[in-house]
């Protein structure tokens, strides 16, 4: 990542908040926050999402090369470009040389060089919201119709189809109310439907895929207001449901794509999670009618034995000070362990970095609601 060499301080504010440190809200271009480290990975980009409707998407990148954070990076690399990346960021990939960001309420997936955050173009999709790939497509799920809370919605989502060499969709496939995540093993792609604007009568169902004629075989119940899924080695498909945000509580399913079964329900509260080799890092923060409070973890799943190995991978205290834990991830070659705290959701957040002792190694401040990883490989 090319550095600026303009350091400015855009926004200077404080605000004392109780039991937690210090808030003082100041958005560096770039500051320097560890150490070098010569690994096989040029560094990481973090999307941060932005409320919605403000138009505040941004990017921001951490160099290991130079242990140096840069934010706000695609307004700089793309000046002309009039509204900046857009409206909520909601999911950030690599794929080859491109870094492809999910903006869903601009509709659209921002193309870019994945090394200079040049724009390449960008893909008109509805009401867009995850993405993966395969051979030389792309899959993006789509909500397709408007943003709005009604439990007699009518409009389905669907899957496009999206050629990464020309960035045309080539199909569309239906699936179900509102898809969110989406994972592919053998051959099949495994879509969450939510139907999360049909609050109560939310979706419950994952749609089944075939790849090559991209229709869809069938639909899957597992648990309500489905969100995210991700398969294992193991042929599992790790499925999580938000629940309905008040008396059922958000929760993991393992789910057998070749027997066709769930085999383990994990009873563990799900924000965000990332998976690395055969454990999954799970972040929460779920309100609990009964604590009156907020259900914060940062559990650790051993995948293979299907076992919760601990509900804080933090281990110095740190937690106490993330108000609202957001985003997750883990470098997969130092292991070091990444957790975003989107705070008051309409002003900068934090990203933490932890050892694999659960110790933190620093912190910086980051873009509105930091959420999405991607990291970049030399």
């Amino acid at each position: 990542m090319k550095a600026r060499n303009i350091i400015m301080l855009i926004v200077l504010l404080t605000i004392v908040s109780a039991c937690r440190e210090e808030d003082v809200i100041f958005i560096p271009e770039r500051v320097n926050v560890a150490t070098p480290e010569y690994i096989d990975l040029e560094g990481f980009y973090l999307l941060n999402e932005g409320n919605m409707g403000t138009n505040k998407s941004s990017l921001d990148y951490f160099s290991f090369n130079d242990g140096e954070y840069y934010t706000n990076i695609y307004e700089d690399a793309n000046p002309d470009v009039v509204k900046d990346l857009g409206d909520v960021g909601n999911d950030l990939q690599i794929y080859g040389n491109r870094l492809y960001a999910v903006i869903n309420c601009s509709n659209k997936v921002e193309v870019m060089d994945a090394h200079t955050c040049r724009r390449i173009g960008q893909v008109d999709i509805p009401n867009c919201r995850y993405i993966k790939f395969h051979g030389k497509y792309a899959y993006v799920t789509s909500y397709a119709g408007e943003v709005k809370i009604d439990p007699n919605y009518e409009q389905t989502g669907y899957v496009a189809k999206v050629d990464t060499a020309t960035l045309e969709i080539v199909a569309r496939c239906e699936v179900g109310f509102q898809p969110d995540g989406l994972e592919i093993i053998d051959e099949k792609i495994y879509v969450a439907n939510s139907g999360g604007y049909m609050v109560p009568n939310y979706e419950n169902t994952i749609s089944v895929i075939d790849i090559e004629t991209f229709k869809e075989e069938e639909r899957v119940p597992i648990a309500i207001n489905l969100y995210k899924v991700v398969g294992d080695e193991r042929g599992m498909l790790w499925i999580s449901s938000r629940g309905d945000y008040r008396d059922v509580m958000s929760d993991i399913y393992v789910y057998d794509v070749r027997k066709k079964r769930i085999v383990k329900r994990m009873d563990v509260r799900m924000g965000n999670w990332w998976k690395d080799d055969d454990k999954l890092y799970v972040i929460s923060s779920q309100w609990s009618e009964y604590l009156k409070d907020y259900d914060i973890s940062y559990a650790v799943i051993d995948m293979v034995t299907m076992e919760k190995l601990t509900s804080n991978f933090i281990t110095d205290g740190t937690d106490e000070l993330i108000m609202q834990p957001y985003g997750v991830a883990i470098n997969p070659i130092t292991k070091d362990r990444y957790v975003t705290d989107a705070r008051t959701f309409v002003n900068p957040g934090y990203l933490y970095c932890f050892g694999t002792d659960g110790k933190r190694k620093w912190r910086v401040m980051t873009g509105d609601i930091p959420a999405h990883f991607a990291f970049l490989g030399k």
